[in-house]
């Protein structure tokens, strides 16, 4: 253990020293919309470097991060990993680690767990989960965590988590490493302490670049590359360089140098590019001729991921878990499905569907027990998602499947619903507000509330996908819901509807849910005797599997387009 607190990485009996990737970026600008965020940027990093991108904010810093990481394609000009092109539509030949500024964690599982979920998705298909084991604890005792294992990654301080989120990318044994302001939020001693891991890092070969606002951190790196406003290079070469070119002996003096106003974005790379020698590296300058000759294109070799099958378990697997690790969600899972119960049996008197005249009870009941089903998969799946969007461009970026993770999230929620399903018939019945029926009458209402949750916990992950912020999700439960009611066919029975509303209505697995429910229970005979509900003549005829059908169907639809949502948004950032 060395003397800041982090354990030396240098040895190689367990882990061998790496070769990390040339990184050049050549003529690289890049736009959003009509903002400018890079201009003509030329930088060249050398393999086992450590690299700082700097700069005022809002001057591309990330945005050449991503780019050089290959997570975006360039409006211009283009990134080369060890001599071979790479963008969102090509990967890099050799394993890219990039950290996120946000510590992209499960907070609810102790870190040595979410280790484990992480290195068994991201290692080679055929890994053994003894060797995610060997290669956790390796990871572990790298980075100075095996004594925090078995604690909850939310206790962790924010150093650790910290550390905790570079050990998820040190999994899969990267070649370049990229990390967007590893030391944004910590105190002075605990940024300084990563800054000393990432030097280690790179030490072992790793190619290393982070992008800072800390000046303090950078003598400690090989090159800086400094960004001026709209994205113009203003500078890139060592620290001491760097000094010589801005006249300065502090650092944090050349961000008020930038900021003054005096010489112009243009102008300062305009000046770079005049003052500029073939390399300023000092790995570069070691070499004869201080150059470093271009390593040969290396041919890209795709380690293939765990197979579908194998993602789908491991992250059933993990939902289960942080399920039931998350008290107070696992509160709302269960609570919420029992207060509805609990509401239909206190608004529905007992023997509801006994014949009076001028009574609706039948029919709502119905309708009613329909949306319920509808409501408990739609809420299931609005947050499934939204909370975890950043995990998963993380994990999309190793070789995640889209269709693993959205059917996970139904493998895992499909026995909490059928439970609370089961429940709230057996309730209703107990307290007589459905009526007595056979076993198989039963089981049919289950099959149709188990098939519309279904299609309606689909929309919901299709709205956590596509939503930002939990907030915003929270505000498109009315707006599902909404429909459901209205144009269900209950509150105006859909033949008496305007031709709009009735094509709505085809689209809304409530509707479908409510008939094939009145089928199975004869409202046929109750719309017949009733004067108040002849208008729903013809409703519940015809056979209750023409309705399963339709909701199944709409819940292969919105179960595909949630995969192409997730698939979008995480290859969009």
């Amino acid at each position: 253990m060395s003397l800041d607190g982090y354990p030396s990485i240098s040895s190689t009996h367990e882990r061998p020293t790496t070769s990390g990737a040339r990184i050049d970026v050549m003529g690289v600008s890049q736009h959003a919309g009509a903002r400018r965020l890079l201009t003509d940027v030329s930088v060249s990093v050398q393999p086992g470097e450590l690299v700082a991108v700097m700069g005022p904010s809002g001057a591309g810093k990330s945005a050449l991060l991503d780019l050089m990481a290959g997570l975006r394609r360039p409006s211009g000009g283009e990134v080369r990993h060890d001599g071979v092109v790479v963008d969102a539509a090509a990967a890099p030949a050799r394993p890219v680690g990039y950290v996120p500024q946000d510590d992209i964690l499960h907070l609810d599982l102790p870190l040595r767990r979410t280790l484990l979920y992480a290195a068994r998705l991201r290692l080679p298909a055929g890994s053994t989960t003894r060797d995610a084991e060997l290669a956790v604890d390796a990871v572990l005792r790298d980075l100075g965590l095996s004594d925090r294992a078995n604690v909850v990654v939310r206790t962790l301080s924010g150093g650790q988590r910290k550390r905790a989120s570079i050990a998820v990318e040190l999994l899969a044994a990267p070649h370049t490493l990229f990390l967007d302001e590893p030391t944004s939020g910590l105190d002075p001693a605990t940024s300084a302490g990563v800054i000393r891991l990432l030097r280690r890092l790179a030490d072992r070969g790793i190619t290393v670049v982070l992008t800072t606002h800390d000046p303090a951190s950078i003598d400690v790196c090989d090159q800086v590359v400094i960004l001026e406003r709209d994205g113009h290079l203003a500078f890139a070469g060592t620290p001491s360089a760097t000094r010589t070119a801005f006249g300065v002996t502090d650092l944090t003096v050349v961000f008020d140098l930038l900021a003054s106003g005096a010489t112009t974005p243009r102008e300062w790379a305009a000046r770079y590019a005049v003052d500029r020698t073939p390399t300023t590296s000092p790995r570069a300058s070691a070499a004869p001729g201080g150059q470093v000759p271009a390593p040969p294109k290396v041919a890209p070799v795709r380690v293939p991921p765990a197979g579908l099958r194998r993602q789908t378990w491991l992250l059933a697997r993990r939902n289960a878990e942080v399920l039931l690790r998350s008290r107070l969600t696992l509160a709302i899972l269960v609570g919420s499905p029992v207060l509805v119960t609990l509401m239909l049996a206190m608004l529905f008197r007992p023997g509801a569907f006994d014949v009076r005249a001028g009574d609706l009870g039948p029919g709502q009941v119905v309708f009613w027990t329909a949306f319920s089903g509808f409501f408990f998969g739609l809420t299931y799946g609005l947050l499934q998602i939204v909370g975890e969007q950043a995990i998963v461009r993380r994990e999309r970026r190793s070789g995640l499947r889209p269709v693993a993770y959205v059917a996970a999230k139904i493998v895992v929620l499909l026995p909490v619903l059928a439970g609370v399903t089961a429940v709230m018939l057996a309730v209703l019945r107990v307290l007589d507000r459905l009526p007595e029926a056979s076993p198989r009458v039963y089981g049919s209402l289950f099959v149709t509330l188990m098939i519309e949750e279904v299609s309606a916990l689909a929309l919901g992950l299709l709205a956590s996908a596509a939503v930002a912020t939990s907030a915003q999700a929270a505000l498109a439960l009315p707006m599902l819901c909404f429909p459901q009611v209205l144009f269900a066919g209950a509150v105006v029975p859909v033949d008496d509807m305007a031709p709009s509303g009735r094509a709505v209505s085809f689209g809304l697995s409530n509707r479908y849910a409510f008939e094939a429910l009145g089928t199975d229970l004869r409202l046929d005979a109750v719309t017949r005797t009733l004067p108040s509900l002849h208008g729903y003549d013809g409703v519940f005829d015809g056979a209750v599997t023409g309705r399963w059908l339709v909701l199944a169907a709409l819940a292969v639809v919105l179960a595909v387009a949630t995969v192409h949502v997730v698939d979008r948004r995480a290859l969009a950032h």
